[in-house]
């Protein structure tokens, strides 16, 4: 794990699902952040939301543009693992029992019946619709009694960002067991209710954004907007910091 844009990121696919399974062995809860461009705009922001990222075990990197940057800066090539990919990476293993939580119950209904073709197990798991409330509100006790009475090892929620980072953890001191992660998007992608993924071709240009806007112009305008309008300082703080780190292991030889 390191620090970039102070979010502490694992772009190792293989390192993310052994420590997955190392915290179930544990037997305690925590959970994991899923950064996009949404993330890394208001945790630069927002110190209080940046402690609830870095609370949990790590970020996965969720933008294309953030190992961009990281190149630029570093020299350094990772790769983007997005919510969508370790949603269904973990669906398809079929080596864990799961829970599903949030959004509204249409997109549960689809997402279920879309998972079970992917891993038959998930006929046998619980989809719960949280209501609409401001995340101070939860009843954590109780939807914690629920999950642990479930006995899922991993937990998903879909409240979308900043809320749903928020949730997990506000949820985490009433779970002994347990990691959560927050997906986002990834319920409508895979429910069949009419919202998708951009092409590949796109994903690989880095134009998903382009894609989202068009099916979701007024929420995408505006976190775009707030992406490009601290992205210029983000850049900067990141290559003083780089710097910095040069200068320190100088100094230290």
């Amino acid at each position: 794990m390191e620090y970039y844009f102070n979010i502490r990121y694992e772009f190792n696919k293989k390192a993310v699902h052994e420590r997955i399974a190392q915290q179930l062995q544990k037997n305690e809860a925590d959970y994991i952040c899923v950064a996009d461009g949404v993330i890394l705009n208001t945790t630069n922001r927002d110190p209080e939301y940046l402690k609830v990222v870095n609370g949990g075990m790590f970020s996965i990197c969720d933008s294309s543009y953030v190992p961009l940057y990281i190149r630029w800066i570093y020299g350094k090539r990772f790769e983007q693992y997005c919510g969508s990919q370790i949603f269904m990476d973990i669906i398809r293993s079929r080596k864990y029992r799961m829970i599903f939580m949030g959004t509204s119950q249409a997109i549960l209904d689809g997402l279920k019946e879309n998972l079970i073709h992917e891993n038959p197990d998930v006929a046998q798991m619980q989809f719960i619709e949280l209501p609409f409330r401001k995340v101070e509100e939860f009843d954590y006790p109780e939807i914690a009694r629920m999950v642990e009475a479930d006995g899922a090892d991993i937990i998903w929620v879909a409240l979308g960002a900043p809320k749903q980072e928020i949730f997990m953890s506000r949820l985490k001191p009433y779970l002994h067991r347990g990691v959560m992660i927050a997906v986002g998007a990834a319920f409508k992608f895979f429910s069949g209710t009419g919202v998708s993924r951009a092409p590949q071709w796109m994903i690989r240009c880095h134009l998903e954004f382009v894609h989202r806007i068009f099916k979701e112009p007024r929420k995408q305008l505006s976190r775009c907007a707030g992406i490009l309008g601290s992205l210029p300082r983000l850049l900067l703080q990141e290559s003083r910091r780089k710097h910095q780190q040069k200068k320190q292991s100088t100094y230290n030889q």
